[in-house]
């Protein structure tokens, strides 16, 4: 029977299933704990729970391949193949991969967060404002008369930042 061929297979493709499953699991439940406790904004901790969700499936069919038969070095040639296509593909797209890859570093290891008044310094046109939001390919800043504006992540981390830790106060001055 066919079914018996493959006992091994289907019992281990079951513990893949499960173990991705619990993987997605934790993972979400970490992940909104941590937003909860840094006061992170629920758009964030999505796209963040989307990604680790993305690779722990392609971890998982990868795993299903090699259970199925794959072999190991077939399974890493495609991956190299399919991540050249995409590369090549996306390589006129550069500036969006360099948004998204600014975004996590922007998440992880800067030193500002959400809230927090800043001012870009560029040159001439020095840019201040509250950062109201950090997505996957801008960061929203509102000007102190209210106007939102759009600034690239990946020029977030090419320009020099500072953070305003006080309001500013204008003084007049007498002699």
């Amino acid at each position: 029977m066919l079914t018996e061929e493959y006992t091994k297979q289907i019992i281990a493709s079951l513990i893949v299933f499960a173990i991705a499953f619990g993987l997605r699991f934790i993972a979400s439940r970490m992940i909104k704990r941590f937003s909860q406790s840094t006061a992170l904004l629920e758009r964030r901790s999505n796209l963040i729970d989307k990604y680790i969700s993305m690779l722990i499936t392609i971890v998982g069919v990868i795993a299903l391949s090699i259970i199925w038969g794959v072999q190991a070095h077939n399974v890493v040639t495609s991956v190299y193949a399919v991540l050249t296509l995409l590369g090549i593909a996306l390589f006129a797209q550069w500036s969006v991969l360099s948004n998204i890859t600014a975004a996590v570093i922007l998440f992880f290891a800067f030193p500002f967060k959400i809230g927090d008044r800043i001012k870009i310094l560029d040159g001439d046109f020095d840019i201040e404002g509250e950062i109201e939001d950090i997505r996957a390919f801008h960061t929203l800043l509102r000007t102190s008369n209210g106007e939102i504006i759009t600034y690239p992540n990946n020029l977030m981390l090419q320009k020099g930042i500072r953070i305003i830790t006080e309001p500013v106060q204008e003084q007049e001055f007498t002699d």
